[in-house]
């Protein structure tokens, strides 16, 4: 199911939000969040549900036992280790097959599995959650509940952004409710909706067609090239849009994403601007970690390649 549907939109918002909002007390409000989102990743992934709630229940146990145990950082890497080779076999392991096989001449046989839809957004944010607690810049949530919620909340399953535990924590076992927030939330999703619907899918059909040309002069080679751009932003952009607008409508602050990538001046400028939420998971969990700037140019530059790298093959 996608935001922008007719199911989504007529059936499943109405109906998640009417329940939502009659219960008043926040656990029901989570349940009821909690159901919705298995509800939604189940329409297109039925099977792969199993791996969402392994993933829920291997990092809340992995959260615990890093706030508790006498060697927090061997359970740590252990826990990415985990999370990392999940992500691995159902994201790469056929892209290293066939690589292996072109490269080597091999036939090495490959079994063909569908890529469960969000599996990169919910993984990082789990990895997010256990870097927290190791840092100490949260605490291991005690409940499960508030947790499953912050793994499965449907408005960022697909598409992001990536939300960091550490900016929602609070908000998932306390929210803030007002008609200001939900309007506001409305205008910010039927804004993304129109990028995605209005936008996206028409410039697209303008990429597809001449995409499709056998013949094409450079002035319309130059046109689809403009039309591919503009309809990666916006079918991007809108998604995100839309799942910041369905955060506030439940009553979530999610991170702004995009900021006019396309008025940047330079490559550093655009990586700012770009994916914001990305771009900002690798910094705090990957860059900083590595180094950053802080060992000399050399280093820095080793450690802008291993991110540069990573986040391509993401």
């Amino acid at each position: 199911m996608v935001f922008s549907s007719l199911n989504f939109l007529f059936i499943f918002l109405p109906i998640t939000l009417l329940l939502y909002y009659i219960c008043k007390d926040i656990t029901w409000k989570n349940v009821i969040l909690l159901i919705a989102s298995l509800v939604f990743y189940a329409w297109g992934e039925p099977v792969y549900i199993i791996l969402m709630v392994i993933s829920i229940l291997f990092n809340y146990l992995i959260g615990k036992d890093i706030e508790q145990s006498s060697h927090p950082k061997a359970t740590l890497v252990f826990g990415i280790i985990i999370n990392i080779l999940i992500l691995g076999y159902f994201k790469y392991s056929g892209m290293l097959v066939d690589t292996i096989n072109s490269t080597a001449g091999l036939s090495i046989h490959k079994r063909e599995l569908a890529l469960p839809v969000g599996i990169s957004f919910y993984t990082f944010q789990a990895m997010s959650y256990i870097i927290d607690v190791y840092r100490k810049d949260s605490k291991a949530q005690q409940k499960i509940l508030p947790f499953a919620v912050y793994i499965t909340m449907f408005p960022q399953l697909i598409a992001g952004p990536i939300v960091r535990y550490e900016d929602i924590e609070r908000q998932l076992t306390v929210r803030r409710f007002s008609g200001n927030d939900f309007s506001g939330g409305v205008l910010t999703f039927i804004k993304g909706l129109a990028q995605k619907v209005i936008l996206a899918n028409c410039i697209g059909a303008v990429h597809t067609e001449i995409l499709g040309m056998t013949d094409r002069g450079a002035v319309v080679a130059w046109i689809g090239a403009i039309a591919y751009t503009l309809q990666i932003f916006n079918d991007f952009a809108g998604y995100s849009n839309m799942a910041i607008g369905l955060g506030k409508m439940l009553g979530f602050t999610f991170p702004k994403n995009f900021d006019r990538p396309y008025a940047s001046t330079s490559v550093t400028e655009f990586w700012r601007r770009w994916h914001i939420s990305l771009s900002t998971w690798f910094k705090e969990y990957l860059y900083i970690p590595l180094g950053g700037n802080r060992k000399g140019k050399f280093r820095q530059v080793i450690n802008l390649l291993i991110v540069w790298s990573l986040t391509g093959l993401w």
